[in-house]
């Protein structure tokens, strides 16, 4: 079991595409979400608003991942940089792969030179196992929390 950068690795981002659109996205017929997946491709290679992907593989398949982005969404893009997207297969929870996401993008970030990350959510009593503390709350009702690097 690795965990990898795969902000270069098509094959890989398809994958964490087509998984951030169902678990955060909306409906798409099978036209739509191809396309989708060819446009957000591109994005990554050339938007400067990513930072980092991370996959956890275990032999070639991804059970979960997690992000880091200059801003996630249009609002508190003074806060910088956003821990973001973490998942994880439902086939594959409540083994700690959470923990080794998080660690691995704390690690990240720290050699990025960060010494905070942002996130937001609607969860309830989940950030705080990682050390995330409470920052404020936004007009739609996420909350946003930070986690000191260290």
């Amino acid at each position: 079991m690795e965990i990898i950068k795969i902000n270069n690795n098509d094959n890989y981002l398809k994958e964490y595409i087509m998984l951030c659109n169902e678990e955060w996205g909306s409906k798409k017929n099978k036209e739509q979400l191809k396309k989708y997946i060819e446009e957000k491709i591109k994005k990554i290679h050339s938007d400067s608003k990513v930072i980092s992907i991370l996959a956890l593989i275990h032999d070639d398949k991804m059970l979960g991942f997690i992000s880091l982005f200059k801003y996630d969404g249009e609002k508190r893009k003074d806060l910088t940089p956003w821990y973001a997207t973490m998942y994880v297969k439902k086939e594959y929870r409540n083994r700690g792969y959470s923990k080794l996401l998080n660690d691995a993008i704390l690690k990240e970030a720290k050699n990025l030179g960060y010494k905070k990350v942002y996130l937001k959510t609607t969860l309830n009593n989940y950030y705080e196992k990682f050390g995330a503390k409470f920052y404020s709350t936004l007009d739609n009702k996420e909350k946003i929390y930070y986690i000191e690097i260290e």
